[in-house]
């Protein structure tokens, strides 16, 4: 199914994942990893997905960055990790794809899937399709639980709290879809993405959640479940978006 590259742009790394066969919209996804770095190159579910679909797959790795706009060293001394995605990433992807928004989807996982809901919430324009499982949002926990790149990066807890995801979403600019999802076992992250659901309730803006579904708790078996779900998801949203009449 498919093939897996490595290419390098701007000099980081970045894997691609090339399907057999392309969807004929030029819809693209892009995947940010978690705080661990794993790959999806060995995760079947989620490659039959890429393949079904014929997704082109684009993955920056960006080491553990939390996807901010903050300088992390451990990823570049002078460049953050949301500078590389919008302004190296996505004209990367215009050049091997042709493919712009409202064509490209933003999938992430744990640490990703928080970067995920955090570029949506800041840039609705660019991403208005995001799909989010397990998503470490109130990443300010790890502020004072001895995270010395979090420490690196922002000088309080309130800091970091103030840069979640939960506190970028506006209320008159939201991405158009967006669906996350979080083991209810999970005890580090399922609070989080409940305050999310109830901010976003209480907004009334528009969102796809599940919350109820236990398959593991935090990691990779659980993403694995997900897979189909978030993928088709991105899929029917970006179709959406393809015939939208703007």
């Amino acid at each position: 199914m498919g093939k897996w590259q490595q290419h390098s742009v701007a000099g980081h790394p970045c894997d691609l994942f090339l399907p057999d066969s392309q969807n004929l919209h030029g819809y693209v996804i892009i995947y940010l990893h978690g705080v661990h770095l794993q790959k999806l190159n060995d995760k079947p579910d989620f490659v039959r997905q890429f393949e079904q679909h014929g997704l082109p797959v684009v993955a920056p790795i960006t080491q553990r960055s939390w996807w901010t706009d903050r300088l992390c060293d451990e990823f570049d001394s002078s460049l953050s990790a949301e500078q590389y995605l919008i302004e190296n990433v996505l004209p990367w992807i215009e050049q091997q794809f042709g493919s712009r928004s409202p064509r490209i989807g933003l999938l992430g996982t744990s640490m990703g899937g928080q970067g995920a809901l955090r570029f949506a919430y800041k840039y609705p324009d660019i991403f208005p399709a995001v799909a989010a499982i397990s998503p470490a949002i109130d990443y300010q926990c790890r502020f004072n639980n001895g995270d010395e790149i979090i420490r690196a990066m922002y000088s309080t807890e309130e800091a970091v709290r103030q840069d979640t995801a939960t506190l970028h979403v506006h209320p008159l600019h939201w991405p158009r879809h967006q669906f996350f999802s979080c083991d209810p076992v999970d005890s580090t992250w399922f609070d989080s993405s409940d305050r999310l659901r109830m901010k976003l309730s209480s907004l009334g803006i528009p969102y796809e959640c599940d919350l109820e579904t236990s398959h593991g708790g935090h990691g990779f078996k659980y993403y694995n479940y997900m897979a189909e779900r978030a993928i088709q998801f991105l899929v029917e949203s970006l179709e959406r978006e393809r015939m939208r009449i703007i």
